[in-house]
């Protein structure tokens, strides 16, 4: 007898880059696949320190069960350095804590998603993005992304035509291109929204690794009530804590809550207490210079591989910060092809197709080097540009 699903799991697939990394899973395979932080900068006896703090001096109450918002002094510290980095004025109730930055995804379009309806993302796009609000079978609308941000005459031409909901956007360090929006970009989206009830999501997860250039405001820093920010605690701690945020207008925000109780009730309370302790005896920004710093020198180990042993037709972004550069191969080859010939030679990618809404052939790629050593990059990109040549 056969089950019946919901339509629409005819419409969500398995995630790419997932089923890419069992294919890693071979210890001689050099992988630029996974999004992974690099383990060796995980605080583990600053993190070891502050769980045996908080169980010692609080007991079996933390363990209990907790608040949907999320641990208030935890919430009051992420407040604060929205007004410390970019003084804005955020209240802790505008703040909303959960399973990680994805979880921010499937509440946003619970909240504001009916099947049919239109909201835009850049293209390339972020996979988990396109997988999260694929799920409530939206009309999705894409923007090209140029050198300094989104194709703003195409972003208007979609607004003037569309009633969308959402715009999404990745402004710093995106993934997957790593391309990060100029001032001059941030001003002009701005000055585009505040023309429009769309509502503009920034996710954020990204910006404190910055290894070059300055840190810059939101597109959505003056806060007009209809900008959302998602943050993470995952690239700058451990993303094994599964801790991230949403901060939102209090209307917004009250909606999202309630979506969250019946997702879950509420985010491991253990968790929020621990990194609230590493937070307050730590000083998180020397920790955040130690990754920015290894990133820098990673990333450069990449840039300088791949301009001695790519072929000069191979084309990559040069982030400033981040995890991950983009390349484009020439037209009419692709990317998933090279990626066959790559594992024949135990180095591992993840080729553009997912990051398009379409799924389209891609000939473009992206790399990760936050999670290889110096070595372990530069062998890995000769390894890769044997096999581009093979292809090309």
């Amino acid at each position: 007898m056969e089950i019946n699903y919901a339509n629409r799991m005819s419409t969500i697939n398995k995630s790419f880059i997932r089923e890419i990394l069992k294919v890693t899973n071979n210890p001689e395979i050099i992988s630029f696949a996974g999004g992974l932080p690099n383990a060796r900068f995980f605080p583990m006896e600053a993190v070891n320190a502050a769980a045996q703090k908080v169980l010692s001096e609080n007991g079996a109450s933390v363990l209990q069960y907790s608040t949907s918002e999320g641990y208030l002094p935890l919430r009051e510290y992420i407040a604060n350095r929205y007004q410390t980095r970019f003084g804005m004025n955020v209240h802790p109730d505008e703040i909303l804590i959960t399973n990680g930055s994805q979880q921010c995804l499937d509440l946003l379009a619970k909240v504001f998603i009916d099947k049919g309806d239109v909201m835009i993302m850049e293209e390339p796009g972020y996979l988990g993005a396109i997988q999260a609000f694929s799920v409530f079978q939206p009309t999705i609308k894409t923007i090209p992304l140029m050198e300094d941000g989104c194709d703003t005459d195409k972003l208007e031409e979609i607004l003037e035509a569309h009633t969308a909901k959402l715009f999404y956007t990745v402004t710093n360090f995106q993934n997957p291109s790593g391309i990060s929006y100029s001032k001059e970009k941030r001003q002009k989206v701005a000055e585009i929204m505040s023309r429009y009830a769309t509502v503009l999501v920034e996710d954020d997860p990204y910006g404190e690794l910055r290894f070059t250039g300055e840190h810059l405001p939101y597109i959505g820093h003056e806060r007009n009530g209809r900008s959302i920010f998602l943050g993470s605690f995952s690239k700058i701690i451990a993303p094994g804590m599964r801790l991230g945020w949403i901060c939102a207008p209090k209307d917004i925000m009250d909606r999202l809550v309630t979506v969250k109780q019946a997702a879950d009730l509420h985010s491991n309370g253990l968790s929020q207490r621990v990194i609230y302790q590493y937070l307050s005896d730590n000083a998180i920004s020397d920790h955040v210079a130690v990754i920015q710093s290894a990133y820098g020198e990673q990333q450069r180990a990449m840039v300088e591989a791949i301009e001695q042993y790519f072929p000069k037709c191979v084309t990559i972004t040069k982030p400033e910060g981040g995890m991950f550069l983009w390349g484009t191969l020439p037209e009419g080859t692709k990317s998933l092809e090279l990626f066959n010939l790559a594992i024949k030679r135990n180095v591992a990618f993840v080729p553009g197709n997912p990051f398009y809404v379409d799924g389209r052939e891609a000939n473009t790629f992206r790399l990760n080097f936050s999670n290889c050593d110096k070595d372990q990059i530069v062998e890995g990109i000769k390894r890769l540009a044997e096999a581009m040549n093979e292809l090309l």
